[in-house]
């Protein structure tokens, strides 16, 4: 007894075969008469390139198509396949229904569009079977199970005890607190200046080299400043 699913196999089954004979009958139709519309527009003398011409048009819908189909398997959307397949099938029911001419009934006008039209109807109604056939795939019931991770291993590491205290050393409390050094006194350049001027006036007056206080007396500087101009001066 036939199931369900099998007559909607078949069902799809005879629908693909349909499609790719409607898809290559209306492909041919379409590029006979391109290879026509050719050789009326400057390629009669070469049947070749009459013949070739219509595959720079009709070769964009093949490759977009194949990548929409690779693109369908994959279950994504390649707009760059979508937009060369538009792209040439705009252009080849455009060629074919302005290869008929001027001033022709508007059924010639038809019977041009119809074979590049149907060529584009049928290769949808193909994806939207290879879309359904896709999205219609079970699911695995039995995944694969998650591996857990590996546990991070700490090493114990325990506290090396602290070296005793040597018994020959005094005590930290016991230490002299070291003094700390003087902070070193910068001197103006002029103010330097000027103490020179005075320390040589007072030694071509006294004989005697001027000393910090008198220095210090003089300029009315701190005694630090004093002792620093003092030192620079000897």
């Amino acid at each position: 007894m036939m199931t369900k699913q099998d007559a909607e196999r078949i069902a799809i089954l005879t629908a693909g075969v349909v499609i790719l004979a409607l898809t290559a009958a209306a492909f041919w139709l379409s590029y006979a008469h391109l290879a026509d519309v050719a050789k009326t527009n400057g390629l009669a003398t070469s049947t070749a390139r009459m013949w070739a011409w219509p595959a720079t048009l009709d070769l964009f819908i093949v490759a977009g198509e194949v990548l929409m189909f690779r693109a369908a398997l994959r279950k994504v959307t390649d707009w760059w396949a979508v937009a060369l397949t538009v792209a040439g099938s705009t252009g080849s029911i455009g060629l074919n229904v302005a290869g008929v001419g001027a001033g022709q009934p508007p059924l010639h006008y038809v019977v041009a569009a119809v074979p590049p039209a149907a060529a584009l109807l049928a290769f949808g109604a193909l994806m939207r079977q290879v879309h359904h056939l896709v999205g219609d795939q079970p699911t695995d019931p039995h995944p694969a199970p998650d591996v857990p991770a590996p546990a991070k291993v700490t090493l114990d590491r325990t506290p090396e005890p602290a070296p005793a205290p040597d018994a020959t050393s005094a005590p930290a409390a016991e230490l002299p607190a070291a003094k700390p050094a003087p902070a070193a006194v910068s001197v103006p350049p002029a103010l330097l200046d000027h103490a020179r001027k005075l320390a040589d006036t007072h030694h071509a007056t006294t004989g005697r080299p001027i000393d910090a206080d008198t220095l210090r007396a003089r300029l009315g500087v701190p005694a630090a400043l004093a002792s620093s101009i003092t030192a620079q001066l000897t």
